[in-house]
């Protein structure tokens, strides 16, 4: 009986200590992130302000062929800015998603600012999209390119979403669609903004 009890406590001592690595690793893998996220988003914006206004963008952005230009940083391809002023968010969007990406910055899902059906996501830290249900109708977001173009956007709506709803995230006349899954990773939070002056 002793024996038996002995082996119950050591187990719930694993697993307490198990917790506290998990817990460690996270506050860990978010202070990295907003390191990493924030010495990149200056490193942008440095670059998009010395951008000579005869370099900047001489295409039509509404041209729907046009690729979003990318300014590459440590190996990795940027397509602009992202600000959330409310949430005092400035981060650095990174031009293709995929797992490791979202350990950076946010990534572009789908779509294109220029043709106004813009998806960005991101993870869930604290540092990145983790506020992001916080936002308000009417609350403003910008995004601007890495030639220097502002694309201001106005809060409209707010949805939570199944994890397993990828059409219903892609679909609706939406010009920008910021997402990222909750903390439990069975839903996804979707803010969805209307251009300005659209």
């Amino acid at each position: 009986m002793k024996t038996k009890g002995s082996i119950w406590i050591g187990s719930g001592l694993l697993l307490v200590v198990a917790a506290l690595f998990l817990v460690g690793y996270n506050v860990y893998d978010n202070h990295r992130a907003e390191q990493v996220a924030g010495e990149n988003a200056e490193r942008l914006i440095e670059k998009i302000e010395q951008t000579d206004a005869s370099e900047q963008l001489q295409e039509d952005p509404s041209e729907p062929e046009m690729e979003m230009p990318i300014e590459t940083i440590d190996g990795v391809e940027y397509i602009g800015v992202l600000r959330i002023p409310l949430l005092g968010l400035e981060l650095p969007v990174i031009r293709d998603w995929s797992a490791s990406h979202l350990r950076i910055s946010p990534c572009r899902y789908k779509g294109s600012a220029y043709t106004g059906d813009f998806i960005i996501a991101g993870h869930n830290y604290s540092s990145h999209f983790a506020n992001l249900k916080t936002l308000q109708p009417g609350d403003v977001v910008t995004f601007t390119d890495v030639e220097g173009t502002i694309f201001s956007y106005e809060v409209v709506e707010l949805e939570v979403l199944k994890e397993t709803l990828v059409e219903e995230m892609e679909c609706g006349a939406w010009n920008l669609t910021l997402f990222t899954c909750t903390a439990s990773g069975r839903s996804r939070v979707a803010i969805r903004c209307e251009e300005q002056g659209r």
